[in-house]
């Protein structure tokens, strides 16, 4: 039995969530993924993009390059992509309910 394909979630409303929250720009997602990512902070079911992203800062400092939320194994997954000051790309998957780090990859 092949595992569950990893299906990409609200990939353009979190990366316009992310910039509106950084550069005060309105949205400019589409309404239905803007929809289903805020149902999801409601239910509870992930922690708020900014919450994430303040967390982040202090624990992994670097510059946001893009933000996916993604269903993988039943399990909602912010993967984060930072740029640091070193020049490295690290590529972070966070339970989206916890923010805990699942797992990082470097290059």
């Amino acid at each position: 039995m092949t595992p569950p394909r990893r299906r990409p979630l609200n990939h353009i409303a979190l990366t316009s969530l992310l910039a509106a929250a950084l550069l005060s720009v309105p949205a400019s997602a589409s309404d239905r993924d803007h929809d289903r990512a805020r149902e999801a902070v409601k239910a509870g079911q992930v922690m708020p993009l900014r919450t994430v992203l303040e967390h982040l800062e202090r624990e992994h400092p670097g510059k946001v390059l893009d933000v996916e939320l993604e269903e993988e194994h039943g399990r909602l997954v912010y993967e984060v992509k930072l740029l640091q000051s070193d020049g490295r790309l690290v590529k972070l998957e966070l339970d989206a309910k916890t923010a805990t780090v699942l797992r990082r990859k470097e290059r």
